[in-house]
């Protein structure tokens, strides 16, 4: 989860994380973050498989943004 300099938060998945920190920083990643950076990275897991990411990705989007803060602080 990123941390955007609006306070919002933004959840994706990568197979490679500094090559997607770079492309977000760059304007290149999501449509959702362009002009939201700079970024902080606030809390990562990692996986095995892209389809264990996925599911894990839509738990945390459903998420609420008080919710994702703690889940970020007690890791």
């Amino acid at each position: 989860m990123l941390l955007c300099k609006d306070l919002s938060i933004y959840t994706g998945i990568t197979n490679d994380l500094n090559n997607r920190l770079k492309a977000h920083t760059e304007g290149e990643g999501a449509k959702y973050t362009k002009g939201r950076g700079p970024f902080i990275l606030i809390y990562q897991e990692d996986f095995q498989d892209r389809s264990a990411s996925t599911k894990r990705e839509i738990e945390i989007k459903k998420l609420n943004k008080k919710q994702k803060l703690e889940l970020a602080e007690n890791n």
